[in-house]
């Protein structure tokens, strides 16, 4: 599954990718770092450098398998979601999470400027606790 995957995105499923790819892809929509990810696979006893995790990361965001979303300096995020959506951030958790669809309508965003199309929206409404303000 996860090879045939790789294969339709043009990319040769080597065993660092595959097991990435399970881990990626596996359980369903998720959000994580590289961090988080090179985690996981040491937890899953996947021998990897952090290198080889970002690179992954980002020739699977080439290839259109993830989606980065950049949220502050460096810090980037990997989404396995690669559809129109939008995003919460829990500054305290440093935790991603997709805005529910049901709410896209509250957003209203503007129109395009004359003679421009609209080629892709990044939202990212960054959250903490009101006790916190």
């Amino acid at each position: 599954m996860i090879g045939e995957k790789l294969r339709r995105a043009g990319l040769r499923p080597t065993r660092q990718r595959l097991a990435l790819g399970w881990l990626l892809f596996g359980k369903g929509d998720r959000h994580l770092t590289a961090e988080t990810l090179h985690a996981e696979a040491s937890a899953a006893r996947m021998n990897m450098s952090l290198a080889t995790v970002y690179n992954t990361l980002h020739q699977f965001t080439e290839a259109g398998l993830l989606r980065e979303v950049a949220l502050f300096g460096s810090k980037a995020w990997y989404d396995t979601n690669t559809g129109p959506h939008y995003h919460y951030y829990v500054e305290e958790k440093d935790e991603l999470f997709d805005i529910p669809e049901a709410m896209l309508p509250q957003l209203n965003l503007p129109a395009s400027p004359e003679g421009m199309i609209v080629v892709g929206v990044d939202v990212i409404i960054r959250l903490k606790k009101a006790a916190d303000l």
